[in-house]
């Protein structure tokens, strides 16, 4: 069975870093493409970045390109979001997600992923 497990949200004021972890067991963790999404308030899922399965390139959304950081750690089966210079319009929860089948490229469509965690809450407020 496999478990994906976020974690390292919280609070924090404009401009900050916070950094994400997403571990994921049951499955050969090296082998798979992954994403993160984010859902705010009264709004849609929205595609945040994604990494294809060797952890070498990563894809971001116009919103956080630049400010965010998508990498994958194989010894500890966890990828991270890196995230910096932190907005107000950041503020949601935060998903991670892992591909359907093994080596993918990754991709911006939540249908692609077929395992998901259940979120961490990110609020940048003052």
């Amino acid at each position: 069975q496999v478990h994906v497990v976020e974690s390292g949200g919280g609070l924090v004021q404009p401009g900050a870093s916070l950094q994400l972890a997403c571990r994921v067991s049951g499955l050969t963790f090296s082998n798979y493409a992954m994403g993160w999404f984010r859902q705010a308030l009264g709004k849609g899922r929205e595609f945040v970045g994604t990494i294809d399965w060797s952890g070498r390139r990563a894809i971001y959304s116009d919103s956080v390109r630049g400010r965010f950081t998508i990498s994958k750690d194989h010894a500890n089966l966890t990828m991270y979001l890196r995230m910096n210079s932190l907005k107000p319009e950041d503020t949601a929860i935060y998903y991670c997600a892992v591909d359907r089948s093994p080596s993918g490229a990754g991709n911006i469509r939540s249908g692609t992923y077929g395992y998901w965690g259940q979120g961490t809450q990110v609020t940048v407020s003052s």
